[in-house]
C-alpha cells in the first residue's frame, strides 16, 4: 500500500492567520464610520433648524448675537411661534422682545429684516411693529418691500398695495456695476434670491449680479458681453408661484377693480399656475366684486 503525503514547498507561502485583535479593530473602525454617517446630518438638521425651542435666556442672547446672522433668524422664528401660540402666557411671553424685533428690521442684514417683517405682522396690535412695517415699504431689498406691505395687510393698512400689485407682474434686474455683461442663465430657468445670475466685467475688477427676488426668467434685455451702465434694466423675471399666491391672498382682502384683469389673466390659468392658485385668483376676483357697491 502506498501512502500519499501532503507535503507544503519551501517556496510557497503559509497564509498567516488573521488575529482576533485586528477584526476586532475593524469592526470598531465600520461601527465608528457607520455613527458618523448617522451624526453629520443630524448635526447639521439640528444647526439648521428653526423649531429648536429656546428659553427666555436663549432668545435674549441670540437676538443680539450680530456675529451670527443665522442665531438672530432662529430667534426671530422661535418670537414669532409664541406669537401664534394658542395659550395666552406664552403669547405674552413674546411681548419682551418686541424692542428687539424693531431693532433687528432697523439695523439687520437684509434677511433679518425681511425675517423680521414677517415677525411683526403676526401681532397687529402693536403700534410700533405699524409704523416700522410703514416705513420698511421704501426698504432698497425687494422682499423685505414685500413682506412689509403684506404684513401690512393684518393691520387693515393697505398702503403696500402698490408693492403687492408688482408681486403679480415681472420685475426688471438692474445692472449692479458699469461694465461688460457675462450671462450665466438662460430664459426659462428658476431663480432665487441670491441666485448668480452673471457677471459684470470693468477692466481688472469682476462683480457679481445676484437675484434679489424669486422668479423665472423671462428674458435678458440686452446681449451677452454688452456693456451696461450702471442701473439700467438688462434682465426681466416672471413672479414665482409663491409670490403670486401671496399677492392674490392679500388682494382678496384690499384689491380693487383695477386688479380684476390680471387677476382674472390667472384664474384663466395665465403662466401656468397650479389648480390651487387659479382657484385662489377666483376667490379673489368674487371678493373684490363683492366690495363694490350695487
Amino acid at each position: 500500500m502506498f501512502v500519499v503525503r501532503k507535503t507544503v514547498s519551501v517556496n510557497q507561502t503559509i497564509p498567516t492567520p488573521t488575529k482576533p485583535g485586528l477584526k476586532r479593530r475593524w469592526l470598531f473602525v465600520i461601527l465608528a464610520l457607520t455613527f458618523l454617517f448617522v451624526l453629520m446630518p443630524f448635526l447639521f438638521w439640528q444647526a439648521t433648524w428653526f423649531g429648536k425651542p429656546l428659553n427666555d435666556a436663549q432668545l435674549q442672547k441670540s437676538l443680539v448675537d450680530r456675529e451670527h446672522p443665522r442665531e438672530i433668524q432662529h430667534a426671530l422664528s422661535q418670537v414669532a411661534d409664541r406669537m401664534l401660540a394658542r395659550d395666552a402666557f406664552t403669547r405674552d411671553s413674546a411681548r419682551q422682545f418686541y424692542p428687539q424685533v424693531v431693532q433687528i428690521a432697523q439695523n439687520g442684514q437684509d434677511e433679518l429684516r425681511l425675517t423680521a417683517a414677517w415677525v411683526m405682522g403676526q401681532d397687529n396690535s402693536i403700534p410700533d411693529f405699524h409704523q416700522e412695517l410703514q416705513r420698511l415699504l421704501q426698504d432698497p431689498n425687494p422682499m423685505v418691500r414685500r413682506n412689509a406691505a403684506l404684513a401690512l395687510v393684518r393691520f387693515g393698512d393697505a398702503s403696500g398695495l402698490a408693492e403687492i400689485r408688482s408681486m403679480l407682474q415681472p420685475s426688471a434686474v438692474g445692472a449692479s456695476e458699469a461694465g461688460a455683461l457675462e450671462q450665466r442663465l438662460k430664459p426659462g430657468e428658476s431663480i432665487n434670491p441670491g441666485t448668480l445670475l452673471g457677471r459684470i466685467r470693468s477692466g481688472n475688477s469682476t462683480s457679481e449680479l445676484r437675484s434679489q427676488i424669486p422668479g423665472i426668467i423671462r428674458q435678458w434685455l440686452v446681449s451677452d458681453k454688452a456693456a451696461v451702465a450702471k442701473g439700467q434694466p438688462i434682465l426681466l423675471v416672471d413672479p414665482s408661484v409663491s409670490e403670486i399666491w401671496e399677492s392674490l391672498r392679500a388682494l382678496y382682502l384690499i384689491g380693487q377693480l383695477e386688479d380684476l384683469p390680471a387677476i382674472e389673466e390667472i384664474a384663466r390659468g395665465a403662466g401656468d399656475v397650479p389648480a390651487n392658485v387659479r382657484q385662489q385668483a377666483e376667490l379673489t376676483v368674487t371678493a373684490i366684486r363683492s366690495r363694490q357697491p350695487h
